[in-house]
């Protein structure tokens, strides 16, 4: 495991303007959603969402992947965002998000992906690369929930999904009024507003539906991993326990870790942790397909080449 030194950094998105189309596909049936940023130079990318929330929690992310020369995909997942609601339990498997990630792969003709995501995203990016191997350029996994946050995990959304299934008609009511309020310009409120606009039934699937079949992969599929990743992970969140992003980004070989100051700094502050994760895409993904991009910043790259030769520099302890 390779620890990235975060250093704060005043730096911002290039106003570049990005390309941006909307499209579906059939996966099995159901309708999915999906937005693409970039031109069909980029590396393909994909980038998946956290639990109840959508394709918005990633736009930003997305521009900023496109500036560093990629494509990328951001999917709605069945339930979620301007996909087809689904009110089955049994359609909302870690697994089954999975394989629709990978029909967004055949859908888009793209023999292989970055693929990433954060939360539910992020454990979804591992089924994938479990499933499909040779699909997966790299992973990029923010806040993974595993084995140390499943716990803390049943705690926080047991009771939501009890409130929305047994409490349908109130949840109903707030849904409505929630569905009429205008939505702001941060990307991470307005997707958080947006899924608890669904239908309590939908929302109750869900909830219900990630606890059904495997979460993550086996600790051996996790040491059989074999592309470039990044882990990001942060502490004070019982949700996403800061353990489970250093022991997955121990057990996959030549990870690097990344460790934010909170759940969201990459979203509220993304230049102070761009810098090392620009690195990483140049020298970890970027550098391995060919594609002529601009390189990376040279502190940063400092950053990344350094952070296994100091230990009193590597992460503190939450």
């Amino acid at each position: 495991m390779k620890f990235l030194r975060q250093r704060s950094r005043t730096s911002s998105a290039s106003s570049t303007p990005v390309t941006v189309r909307s499209g579906v596909f059939d996966w099995r049936g159901h309708r999915l959603a999906y937005e693409l940023y970039g031109d069909a130079a980029g590396v393909p990318c994909v980038l998946i969402h956290g639990i109840l929330m959508d394709s918005v929690l990633n736009r930003d992310l997305a521009r900023r992947f496109v500036q560093e020369g990629f494509q990328v995909a951001l999917l709605d997942l069945l339930g979620h965002g301007n996909s087809e609601r689904s009110t089955r339990v049994c359609d909302h498997r870690v697994d089954l998000y999975a394989e629709q990630a990978i029909g967004l792969l055949d859908h888009l003709r793209w023999p292989q992906a970055l693929v990433g995501g954060v939360s539910l995203g992020a454990i979804t990016a591992l089924q994938v690369v479990e499933r499909a191997p040779k699909r997966v350029s790299a992973l990029f996994l923010e806040m993974p929930v595993m084995e140390a946050s499943t716990p803390s995990a049943a705690v926080l959304l047991v009771p939501p999904m009890l409130v929305a299934r047994f409490g349908a008609p109130l949840w109903r009511v707030f849904a409505h009024v929630l569905r009429r309020v205008p939505r702001p310009r941060t990307d991470w409120l307005a997707s958080l507003m947006n899924g608890f606009s669904a239908e309590p039934e939908n929302v109750a699937a869900i909830l219900h539906g990630v606890f059904v079949g495997p979460i993550v992969p086996s600790f051996t599929a996790r040491r059989e991993i074999r592309v470039p990743t990044l882990v990001i992970g942060h502490g004070g969140d019982r949700l996403h326990v800061l353990q489970d992003a250093r022991r997955l980004a121990e057990e996959i070989p030549g990870a690097h870790l990344l460790q934010a100051r909170s759940i969201l700094e990459l979203r509220t502050h993304p230049e102070s942790l761009w810098p090392q994760v620009s690195s990483f895409l140049h020298t970890e993904v970027l550098r391995r397909t060919g594609v002529a991009a601009k390189p990376p910043r040279k502190r940063a790259a400092a950053l990344l080449g350094s952070s296994t030769r100091s230990k009193s520099n590597r992460t503190s302890r939450p």
